[in-house]
């Protein structure tokens, strides 16, 4: 018997590998289960639950989200039917940091589990090129900033900046690409939170020669503090591009064709350790379009009515490029240096004819003519700059010391070949020349001390020193003939600032960031042609700002904020090269300009209820010395645009921003409405004017599954007002649909699908003369977007402190221009 028990035994020992290698129960998979993920959110700060976070959980490492919800009114959580594994749950909310929970793991034996009290600390004021890896939604309100979060938006692969513009909220983007901030155009554009050379002449211009799938998010800026340049009286826009600093080696190609716009994206990171190095390249590439033009104007003078009128065809293609190398090394725990350098170069080419009239009755004239224009725009520059970053053991305390250097050049090269039937004296074949340079230097030294928790002092000096030289050669009109004209213009200017900012707490609850900054600029203006007579000038001005800001129970949020901001005007404000390329409507800077000083008073108010996130503002500014474009009449009885210091503005604002999720479809909506009230002096003139503006959106995107989505979008824009007139209005919708796949992703965009071309007009008058120019664009498009991501790493954060906001940008001048204007669409 015990043999027998024994022989069993060593049959059954031998035989249970060899089961092991079959499967049973007939082919099915082991004990499964499904379970469940719970918690409690909390303001680290007031202890108070928040509702209507927006939670969502993907597998380890993967970024496809498997289930999103909301939190409850009381901040409590719940994901049912989880299945058994390791997830990453990310946490996201307005005016909060982000949060990450990493390899949250459900088992057989626990499959429940109960993450506790979590704690969500409120977001501070900061604007720094921050990279994050998980999806977020496509906006964010926070407590200082809204952000749009560009590459999670379908419907604008393959476009280009203005595209992304376009969809964030407060911002609107004309047809020219012109941007303009609660309807003003004086904002501040950085890339990764610094300045770049790209934006120091014609800011539409550089714009369309930015390929959108580079761009990763937008944030927008109404009230900055002290710490950033007193310039860009309406805000600061930071666009923050896809440039990542990893450990590992990784890349992507994104390429983009349609029937308007095409590109091509790539992106290498690689890094080891302590050093790291990033580098991408773009092109971007615009059919040939057609647009139609035309130009009217009718004056009031004692011998009868004088008309000037043209109308035309024009053809424009666009090319540009850009690329970029970025290197970072950390010494130790407490010392780094990052070093970047990027080169770019865009343009644009015309070919237009146009035939016109003049019927002058004050000299007797009544000519036709014909004029050819073929010209190009060129764009192209780089820029260097590198930070060392010292740290200390007390956690936020820094030390940061920044150089940067940026050359820009931008030229004008247009041959005119005219001929007039009755006044054979303004027949010409010339050329139209404008060489611009643009150099700029920057030195900063920052420096960040928190005396605990919840008090932090930043303070520090900045020196930007700008050199820019035109060299023109162009046509002026004299006794009826043309006369050549060449000449060299130097323009430097120089800035110095001081600030301090300081960042508390009133009673544990009211938020408060008070600052001073003092910014002193000595500028000379010199040509070559009139020596004995140089421009110069210098002022010093103190821009105080406070915040004071309040959070309530169930997420809602009171914000009150004064800022004083500077605009001084840049280069194509005060650029002297008189434009001839259309004489009948000549373009002309003003050297003489002086600065604008805004002071701006803000509520606003968030609120989340029934699901509903809503952020909402009411605001004065105050504008001293508004910069505006304005039509004189020369002696000739040409038109002639220039600007001026036409007096002061003031306006009343407000905007709303609503969004709402149900299910897998999440609306949103909003919209801005302030009034135009201004007052100055045109020529010795008194001159005024009262209105409003207005524009309107709406959005939203459709989650198929966690893989497929699809986004709308539609904006109308009101005619701009100045004070002579109004220039054009603006709409546009589109929509784009989006596969994602493991390492890749397929999309399509259609904007305007139903509207091959778009018209517009507009039109300036006083009791003297009467001006209306319209123009028409091709505007449907129609493309394909495809991406591929390759590699696998782990991302780190890198970032600049300089951050120049400090000259009034130059913008697309031809709105009123007639003849040029479709040839910077």
């Amino acid at each position: 018997m015990s043999r027998l028990l024994i022989l069993f035994c060593s049959v059954f020992l031998i035989s249970l590998p060899v089961f092991g290698q079959f499967p049973m129960g007939g082919g099915k998979k082991g004990p499964e289960i499904k379970g469940k993920i719970n918690g409690q959110l909390f303001d680290s700060i007031t202890n108070e639950g928040i509702g209507y976070a927006t939670l969502s959980i993907t597998k380890k490492g993967s970024k496809i989200i498997l289930d999103g919800i909301l939190s409850e009114e009381d901040g409590k959580f719940t994901f049912d039917n989880v299945k058994t594994g390791s997830y990453d749950l990310t946490i996201s909310f307005l005016g909060y940091n982000d949060k990450v929970l990493k390899s949250v793991e459900t088992t057989l034996k626990s499959p429940d589990i109960n993450l506790g009290k979590i704690y969500l600390s409120p977001s501070t004021v900061l604007l720094d090129a921050v990279e994050i890896t998980e999806e977020k939604s496509l906006f964010e309100s926070k407590i200082d900033k809204l952000v749009f979060n560009a590459e999670n938006d379908a419907s604008i692969a393959g476009g280009d900046a203005t595209d992304v513009l376009r969809k964030v909220p407060m911002l609107t983007v004309d047809l020219n690409g012109n941007v303009s901030l609660r309807g003003s155009q004086n904002v501040r554009i950085l890339i990764n939170g610094k300045p770049s050379g790209m934006f120091s002449g014609n800011v539409a211009d550089a714009l369309k020669m930015f390929p959108a799938d580079q761009i990763k998010k937008v944030e927008v800026i109404t009230s900055p503090t002290a710490k950033y340049d007193g310039e860009g009286s309406a805000g600061i826009i930071n666009i923050i591009t896809k440039k990542q600093n990893i450990d590992g080696f990784a890349g992507s190609i994104n390429a983009s064709a349609g029937n308007r716009q095409n590109s091509l994206f790539t992106n290498l990171n690689a890094g080891r350790g302590r050093f790291g190095s990033s580098a991408n390249a773009a092109i971007f590439y615009s059919v040939p379009l057609d647009g139609s033009t035309s130009f009217y104007r009718k004056d009031n003078t004692r011998s009868g009515e004088r008309i000037l009128a043209q109308d035309g065809v024009q053809n424009t293609t666009r090319l540009g490029g850009n690329g970029s190398l970025n290197v970072f090394y950390d010494f130790n725990g407490y010392n780094s240096i990052t070093s970047s350098f990027s080169m770019r170069g865009f343009g644009f080419a015309n070919d237009g004819t146009i035939n016109g009239s003049i019927m002058d009755p004050v000299f007797g004239l009544n000519d036709v003519f014909t004029r050819n224009n073929n010209g190009t725009t060129s764009n192209n520059g780089f820029d260097w700059n590198t930070d060392y970053t010292k740290k200390f053991q007390k956690e936020g305390q820094e030390l940061t010391a920044a150089i940067q250097y940026s050359k820009q050049n931008s030229d004008q090269d247009n041959n005119i070949i005219e001929n007039h039937i009755e006044i054979p004296s303004l027949n010409r074949s010339s050329d139209v020349i404008n060489d611009g340079d643009n150099h700029e230097t920057t030195l900063q030294l920052d420096y960040v001390h928190p005396f605990k928790k919840s008090v932090k002092l930043e303070s520090g000096v900045k020196g930007v020193l700008r050199k820019i030289i035109s060299d023109y050669n162009t046509d002026v009109l004299e006794n009826l003939q043309f006369v050549r004209l060449a000449d060299v213009y130097e323009y430097d200017q120089n800035v110095y600032a001081a600030y301090s900012s300081l960042d508390f707490y009133l009673f544990k609850k009211i938020g408060v960031n008070a600052g001073l900054r003092y910014e002193y600029t000595d500028i000379s203006g010199i040509s070559q042609n009139e020596k004995s007579n140089p421009v110069t000038n210098s002022y010093g001005n103190i821009l105080p700002s406070l915040t004071l800001s309040r959070a309530f129970p169930k997420f809602r949020t009171l914000k009150l904020s004064y800022t004083r901001r500077i605009q001084r005007p840049g280069l194509q404000f005060i650029n002297p090269f008189n434009n001839t390329s259309d004489f009948l409507n000549r373009t002309e800077g003003n050297p003489y300009l002086a600065p604008e000083l805004v002071d701006q008073l803000e509520l606003s108010y968030n609120i989340t209820f029934w699901g509903i996130t809503t952020f909402s503002s009411v605001y004065f500014k105050k504008t001293h010395d508004i910069i505006e474009q304005v039509l004189l009449i020369d002696e000739l009885g040409l038109s002639k645009n220039t600007f001026q210091n036409i007096g002061q503005n003031q306006a009343f604002g407000l905007n709303t921003f609503l969004t709402k999720t149900i299910k897998f479809i999440t609306f949103r909506t909003g919209g801005n409405i302030f009034s135009y009230d201004a007052k100055g002096v045109i020529n010795g003139q008194p001159i005024e004017r009262t209105s409003y503006e207005y524009n309107v959106f709406m959005n939203g995107e459709i989650k198929f599954s966690g893989t497929l989505k699809a986004d709308f979008f539609g904006f109308f824009r009101s005619p701009v007002r100045t004070i002579q007139g109004d220039n054009p209005a603006f709409t546009i919708y589109g929509m784009g649909i989006r596969k994602e796949f493991k390492k890749s992703s397929l999309g399509l965009t259609f904007i305007e699908p139903f509207h091959e071309d778009k018209f517009f007009k507009s039109n300036v008058s006083n009791g003297v003369f009467t001006q209306r120019t319209s123009f028409s664009i091709p505007f449907r498009s129609i493309g394909i977007n495809y991406r591929l991501k390759f590699g696998n790493v782990d991302f780190k954060e890198r970032k600049t402190k300089v951050k120049n906001t400090d000259t009034k940008q130059g913008t697309d001048t031809q709105m009123q221009g007639g003849m040029q204007g479709n040839s910077n669409n």
